[in-house]
């Protein structure tokens, strides 16, 4: 079996900690890219309009571009994202979405500003049915992880 690293980044803080990592302990990666790419007017969470501010509490699918290959070869599976409003972007949901998750270890890493983890774990459960265990915490770099 494998380890894959996937990760959705924002403004490219989350993908610099996933690359690293990914490359620390030789595991395959995949971008999480969203069809409709995000602006910074997107992802300016002080205003209640904003598309991440819409999604995150309308609980919106995000729809992705792109899917992972062989995914069942992969037997551990981290997930990394900016966390938003304590919890992944709704883009994160809908590419778990997509997989079957039986029996994997799922790590999620969150890269945040300030923000802590809060239910991240819990709120993610439900799109990954089947993960046989799920962790998750903020980090600020690969050495973290």
């Amino acid at each position: 079996m494998a380890t894959l690293v996937t990760y959705f980044s924002a403004e490219g803080t989350t993908a610099k900690v996933a690359k690293e990592f990914a490359e620390k302990i030789g595991a395959d990666i995949f971008e999480i890219v969203p069809q409709e790419i995000y602006t910074k007017a997107d992802i300016r969470f002080v205003n209640p309009l904003a598309r991440c501010n819409r999604e995150q509490f309308g609980g919106k699918d995000v729809p992705v571009s792109g899917t992972v290959e062989d995914f069942d070869r992969y037997d551990t599976v981290y997930i990394g994202f900016p966390i938003w409003y304590g919890q992944a972007p709704r883009v994160i949901h809908t590419f778990a979405q997509g997989y079957d998750w039986t029996g994997k270890t799922v790590h999620a890493f969150a890269t945040s500003g300030g923000s802590g983890v809060g239910k991240t774990a819990e709120k993610l459960s439900p799109s990954l049915k089947g993960a046989a265990s799920l962790d998750a915490r903020v980090v600020h770099s690969a050495s973290e992880l």
